[in-house]
């Protein structure tokens, strides 16, 4: 029997639709001010397709860390293509994926899983957006001697940019010393010509350094403030900080007072997300449009 033209119409529409739409989300804590959204699905109707991107935020929800595997399973019986992940998660998360990119299993974190035939698969698009955003707003600082606040799952990310770019000597710091220097010693292993180190002296090591990296929470709006002491800045530093949200964190006015050049996190963010839809659609976004879409969300 031959199946009638308004129902084989119906199915091929169906069939094109489920093709162009993708449901997307981010799962971190206080992420209620997050653009991710936005720029997601902004982008995502440029391309013409069916865009929908959600926050799943701990905080909201009353959840910890412990709430992510069960999370997970709820995305995927949800028919959820994929997740982008942050703070807290992006270490814990990796126990509780099938596979990992090479950029992800190198650096121990990451920040996007695809649902793909029955697998979730994490990939980490922080460390190449952090690159791409230095090389665009930073291009000719000096990558000598350069410190660097937070060794967690973005730490360990924009370590590995900045290292990828060029530094020279990369001194990190955090509040817990042992991840300071686990880390360091992964990064040394990987960059066998670089000299990486976990520092003891944040003013005797910043006073000689070029460059200084913020990848803590420390700043963003639910925790404002100061990572550091300001008298420890210098003229002669250049300052990118990962915290966009306020786009002018409280260290970057202090570095600006004094006279740095400085580095938002807004770079960061959108060339992270850029990365994460090529991975969520197959699709190659408009990195300037969207970056452009970024600007006009911070102007309102």
């Amino acid at each position: 029997m031959s199946t009638p033209m308004n129902v084989q119409t119906t199915a091929q529409t169906n069939a094109q639709a489920s093709a162009n739409s993708y449901l997307v989300g981010l799962i971190g804590s206080g992420i209620g001010g997050s653009l991710s959204p936005a720029m997601h699905e902004e982008e995502g109707s440029k391309l013409g397709l069916h865009y929908v991107y959600r926050r799943i935020d701990l905080e909201a929800l009353k959840l910890d860390i412990t709430a992510l595997p069960e999370l997970l399973i709820a995305a995927e019986r949800m028919g959820f293509n994929g997740l982008n992940i942050t703070y807290p998660c992006k270490q814990a998360v990796i126990a509780l994926l099938d596979e990992l990119s090479d950029d992800a299993r190198a650096l121990g974190a990451v920040n996007t899983v695809l649902f793909e035939d029955g697998k979730r698969i994490g990939h980490n698009t922080d460390w190449s957006g952090f690159a791409r955003a230095f090389q665009r707003g930073l291009p000719d600082a000096s990558l000598e001697r350069v410190v660097q606040l937070g060794a967690g799952g973005a730490g360990a990310a924009v370590a590995h940019a900045a290292l990828a770019m060029g530094a020279q000597t990369l001194t990190l710091f955090d509040v817990d010393a042992a991840r300071a220097a686990s880390l360091a010693a992964e990064l040394q292993k990987r960059f066998t010509d670089r000299t990486v180190t976990a520092g003891t002296s944040l003013g005797d090591t910043l006073a000689v350094a070029n460059g200084l990296i913020h990848a803590t929470p420390t700043g963003m709006a639910k925790l404002p403030g100061l990572p550091l002491p300001a008298e420890l800045l210098h003229r002669d530093l250049w300052v990118a900080d990962i915290v966009y949200f306020p786009i002018r964190t409280a260290l970057l006015q202090a570095a600006e007072a004094l006279g740095c050049r400085t580095l938002s996190g807004g770079g960061m963010a959108v060339y992270q997300a850029v990365d994460a839809m090529r991975i969520f659609t197959g699709l190659e976004p408009d990195a300037e449009r969207v970056y452009a879409h970024f600007q006009s969300l911070l102007e309102r």
